[in-house]
């Protein structure tokens, strides 16, 4: 690590940091059965207590993004990683109190994480390698997932349920000591120390609204896709346990494809066609996939394409915001992330149960990557307005 250059070096450590965010959200999936049995809970409550995790976003990313601007990034991203400590300590009780409140307020701490250390990635790499490194970034979440779902299970059958909850909290505070030892901020990042305010430009708010609400879509239809398509493959007579496995690769395969994909397309100089091509690709494939007679082969297209636009999206915030405005920026640009991930999929939910039909979701999720294509429009003619509006009193 000490032979990158700096920003590589703080990108690894931020890096880190964000796969222990997505490492801590797999624990209640991964323990649900204990947790179901210790808490006496049901299925329904056990959902609720997922998605607890992403619930503070909604109302706290923008004001992160200001804290962050006031108190500085790096010490708002400590106090993130703080509080998922503590919460992941908490929901090692086996009272439901304090497992939901634990995970409250991890999720509260991963906030923090998820907006601030985006504004210092970008600080690091914008006018360099901006696409690459959010595309490095972004891998982190799909990574944690996957580590949680290989770990968690050993840790829970040679020690207790309650170790995975331990286990998360303990690599939050070791990602704190890396964070607070190795990361500095970059030479050329604007002092925003001192500045309780948001005076976006109306330019700059509907340009981070729109990258946002492009990433809440893309994300949407990602999660929409590989939550319900194993039901759709054992309609069309897959075993069901196949069934997981083939709509597994769509996190695995990921986990290479976005960086990959990032680092080819910014040497292409061509970020609305890969774009584009990306959300039509997957809008077309999970649209025929409920029809087609051979289902792998739309499937396999959404595979080798859905990971296209990932780096590119994140980068158009960078595109979006002025250097001084990149803290509070974020924050409404997860607004719409967070709001996005909260209502889509369960409008896809509702959409399969009002139905009846598996491939309501899949279309549905077709459905948004078309409003992605469509918001990426909408961006890139709001780019052409002037630069010189004043900003909104905030």
């Amino acid at each position: 690590m000490l032979s990158l250059p700096d920003r590589w070096r703080m990108l690894s450590v931020l890096f880190l940091a964000r796969t222990a965010m997505a490492y801590q959200f797999q624990t209640v999936a991964s323990d649900g059965p204990f947790l179901i049995d210790t808490l006496g809970i049901g299925f329904a409550q056990l959902g609720t207590l997922i998605g607890l995790y992403m619930l503070p976003g909604i109302v706290i990313a923008l004001p992160g993004g200001m804290l962050g601007q006031r108190f500085g990034v790096k010490r708002l991203v400590l106090v993130g990683l703080i509080l998922m400590a503590v919460g992941g300590a908490l929901m090692g009780a086996d009272t439901a109190a304090l497992v939901f409140g634990g995970r409250l307020l991890s999720g509260l701490g991963a906030v923090f994480v998820n907006v601030l250390m985006t504004k210092m990635v970008t600080d690091w790499f914008a006018g360099r390698e901006i696409v690459t490194a959010l595309a490095v970034f972004v891998t982190s979440w799909p990574l944690g997932i996957a580590l949680g779902l290989i770990s968690f299970p050993t840790l829970a059958a040679i020690y207790s349920a309650n170790a995975v909850m331990d286990a998360a909290a303990a690599v939050a505070l070791v990602c704190l000591v890396l964070i607070l030892l190795v990361y500095r901020s970059s030479p050329d990042a604007p002092s925003e120390a001192g500045r309780l305010q948001l005076d976006l430009t109306p330019r700059e708010w509907v340009l981070i609204s729109l990258a946002g609400f492009i990433w809440g879509s893309y994300n949407a239809g990602y999660v929409i896709l590989i939550s319900f398509l194993p039901e759709l493959f054992s309609q069309r007579g897959y075993p069901l346990d196949e069934a997981s496995r083939v709509v597994s690769l769509l996190a695995w395969v990921l986990i290479p494809s976005v960086p990959i994909a990032g680092y080819l397309s910014e040497r292409l100089h061509k970020p609305n066609l890969v774009m584009i091509g990306g959300f039509a690709i997957v809008a077309t494939a999970a649209a025929i996939l409920p029809l087609a007679p051979v289902p792998i082969v739309p499937f396999a297209a959404i595979v080798l394409t859905i990971g296209l636009p990932a780096g590119l999206i994140m980068a158009l915030s960078a595109e979006a915001l002025r250097p001084e405005n990149r803290s509070a920026g974020m924050g409404v640009f997860y607004t719409w992330h967070y709001a996005a991930m909260a209502v889509l999929p369960a409008i896809a939910g509702t959409a399969r149960d009002l139905f009846g039909n598996p491939a309501a979701p899949s279309l549905f999720a077709a459905f948004l990557m078309v409003l992605a294509a469509a918001a990426l429009v909408g961006f890139r003619l709001a780019q052409r307005a002037p630069l010189t509006t004043p900003p909104l009193a905030g």
